[in-house]
C-alpha cells in the first residue's frame, strides 16, 4: 500500500495570545492566578490561562443574573438573531477554530474540521429556529427560562459540548456561566470572542476557566438555577449529591461502555468501518464509544481478520496532518489510565494486539489496541477506558447478545449490525441504552436527542427534548 505524504494544516491560521483571562460580563478579566495549557502532541506550552477562584465565580454568576431579566424579556425572534449570528461567525472562522481545537485537544484536524465544527454551527442554527417557537415545543403554552445555567464541559469535544449546552440555554432565555475543561480551555475562550463579535449583550455568556475546584464553586453556587454537566460518572455522582435538596435543575451526561453488536448477516466491510469509527474516532475519547465489540460466533474469525487488516492502515501521528486517523491522547493523566487498564487486561488473561505502529517521540500517544479472549468479568469489559482500546467478546444468539450488552452499569449507547430490519427493531427495543445506532455508529444530528440511563446520567441534550432542561 502506498504511503501518504505529510499534509499539515498551517498553525498560522490561528493566533494564540500569550495569556487569556476570564470572560465575565462581556469583557476579559486577567484574574489573579494562572495555569498552563499544553499541546498534547508535543507537550509544548500553548499559553497561560486565568484560574478562577470563588470570588471570580461570584462575579460571573452576578453578571449572568443581571443579564437574565433583559435577555429573557427579549422576544424569541430577537434572541434567535443572536444565535444565527453566532452560527454564521463560527462557520466563517471554522478553520481557525478547527486548528485551535486540534492543537489544544490532540484530535486529528480531519475530525475537528469535518465533524466538530459543522455540528457546532448546526446546533446554533437549529436552536435559533426554536427561539420563537417555544410555546409549540410541547412544554406548555408559556414556557419560562430557569435563570442562570451553570455548565461544565469535558475535554474530549470542547467546542461541540459548549454548543450542545449554550445554544439551547440561550434560545430558551437563560444566561450562562460555563467552565471548560482544564486541559482544553482555548476554544471556549475563542468562543467568547465570537460572542463579542456577534454583539451578544454583556453577561449573557460568561466563561470561567480552571480545574475541579472552579467547577465545584460554580455548581454549588446559590445564585445558579440550573446545572448541566458532561464528564465522568464519579464527578457526576458528586454533583448530584451537591445539588440534592436544592431547587436547582440538573442534567448529567456521563460515562459509557457501549456494546457494538455484529450479527452473522452483517455486511462485514461496512461493519468493520463502523467498529473502527466507534472506538478509534477521537482516540476513543468518546463517552458513547463502542468499546465492547460483540461478534456472533459463526462470523468471529472473518470479522476479526478484517478488523485487524483495517487497523494496520490507521495512521497515528501529528493531529494537524490531514492524513492522520488517530491523534494524541489528551493528557499525561489520561494516558496513564489507558496504560494501566490495558496492562490489567493482559494480566487478567486477555490477548492484546496492536498493529505495527511507530509513535512520535514527544507527546502523549497510544497505539490502537484490541483485546480478544475477553469475558464479562474482565475490568476492560466493565470499566470505561476512554482511549483507543477495544474489548472483543462473542455471542451465539440474539438473546445472549442483549444480555451481554445490558450487563453494564452504563447505558449511553449501542450499535447493531445486521441486514434484517426486524432484528434491528427487536434488539434495539431490548437494549437499555439512550441511543442505538443501526448499521452505523457515532452519528449525531442537532435535531436528535442524546442521553443515557443508569450510570450514564439522565436528561437529554439535542432536539426538541434538549429545550426541556432549560424551561420551567
Amino acid at each position: 500500500m502506498f504511503e501518504y505524504a505529510p499534509a499539515p494544516e498551517s498553525r498560522s491560521v490561528v493566533e494564540i495570545a500569550p495569556s487569556y483571562g476570564l470572560f465575565i460580563d462581556g469583557a476579559f478579566d486577567a484574574g489573579k492566578d494562572t495555569f498552563k495549557t499544553v499541546n498534547p502532541a508535543t507537550e509544548e506550552v500553548l499559553t497561560e490561562v486565568a484560574l478562577a477562584g470563588p470570588e471570580d465565580v461570584d462575579r460571573a454568576v452576578a453578571a449572568a443574573r443581571r443579564a437574565s431579566g433583559p435577555w429573557s424579556a427579549l422576544p424569541g425572534s430577537e434572541r434567535a438573531k443572536y444565535l444565527f449570528r453566532i452560527a454564521r461567525i463560527i462557520q466563517e472562522r471554522s478553520r481557525e477554530l478547527a486548528v485551535l481545537e486540534s492543537l489544544d485537544n490532540g484530535k486529528p484536524i480531519r475530525e475537528s474540521r469535518d465533524v466538530d465544527l459543522p455540528l457546532v454551527a448546526a446546533h446554533f442554527f437549529y436552536y435559533a429556529g426554536w427561539a420563537d417557537k417555544l410555546a409549540y415545543a410541547g412544554f406548555g403554552p408559556e414556557p419560562r427560562p430557569l435563570g442562570v445555567a451553570a455548565q461544565v464541559i469535558p475535554w474530549n469535544f470542547p467546542l461541540l459540548m459548549l454548543a450542545w449546552k449554550i445554544a439551547p440555554a440561550l434560545a430558551t432565555g437563560n444566561t450562562v456561566v460555563l467552565k471548560p475543561a482544564e486541559t482544553t480551555p482555548l476554544s471556549a475562550l475563542f468562543f467568547a470572542d465570537v460572542c463579542r463579535q456577534a454583539e451578544l449583550p454583556a453577561g449573557v455568556v460568561n466563561i470561567v476557566t480552571g480545574a475541579g475546584d472552579t467547577g465545584r464553586h460554580l455548581v454549588e453556587h446559590p445564585g445558579v438555577h440550573k446545572v448541566a454537566f458532561t464528564g465522568s460518572t464519579e464527578v457526576g455522582r458528586e454533583i448530584a449529591g451537591s445539588v440534592a435538596g436544592t431547587a436547582k435543575r440538573l442534567t448529567l451526561e456521563l460515562g459509557g461502555k457501549a456494546a457494538n453488536i455484529v450479527f452473522d448477516d452483517a455486511p462485514v466491510d461496512q461493519a468493520v468501518e463502523g467498529i473502527v469509527n466507534g472506538i478509534f474516532f477521537n482516540q476513543g475519547h468518546v463517552c458513547c464509544a463502542g468499546s465492547r465489540l460483540l461478534i456472533q460466533e459463526s462470523v468471529y474469525d472473518e470479522v476479526l481478520e478484517a478488523l485487524k487488516r483495517r487497523m494496520t492502515t490507521l495512521r497515528v501521528g501529528d493531529p494537524l496532518d490531514k492524513n492522520t486517523d488517530i491523534g494524541a491522547i489528551n493528557s499525561a493523566a489520561q494516558l496513564a489510565r489507558i496504560r494501566e487498564l490495558s496492562d490489567v487486561g493482559a494480566q487478567e488473561g486477555a490477548q492484546r494486539w496492536s498493529p505495527p505502529c511507530e509513535l512520535p517521540d514527544h507527546g502523549f500517544w497510544f497505539a490502537p489496541t484490541l483485546f480478544t479472549g475477553v469475558t464479562q468479568a474482565h475490568r476492560i469489559a466493565r470499566e470505561e477506558i476512554f482511549g483507543p482500546v477495544l474489548s472483543v467478546l462473542t455471542f451465539r444468539t440474539p438473546a445472549e447478545a442483549v444480555e451481554k450488552a445490558n450487563n453494564t452499569p452504563y447505558g449511553l449507547s449501542a450499535g447493531i449490525w445486521t441486514e434484517k430490519g426486524s432484528r434491528i427493531l427487536a434488539v434495539a427495543d431490548k437494549l437499555r441504552a439512550g441511543v442505538v445506532w443501526a448499521n452505523t455508529f457515532n452519528k449525531f444530528d442537532p435535531t436528535s436527542p442524546f442521553g443515557g440511563y443508569k450510570e450514564s446520567g439522565y436528561g437529554r441534550e439535542g432536539g426538541r427534548h434538549g429545550l426541556e432542561a432549560y424551561l420551567a
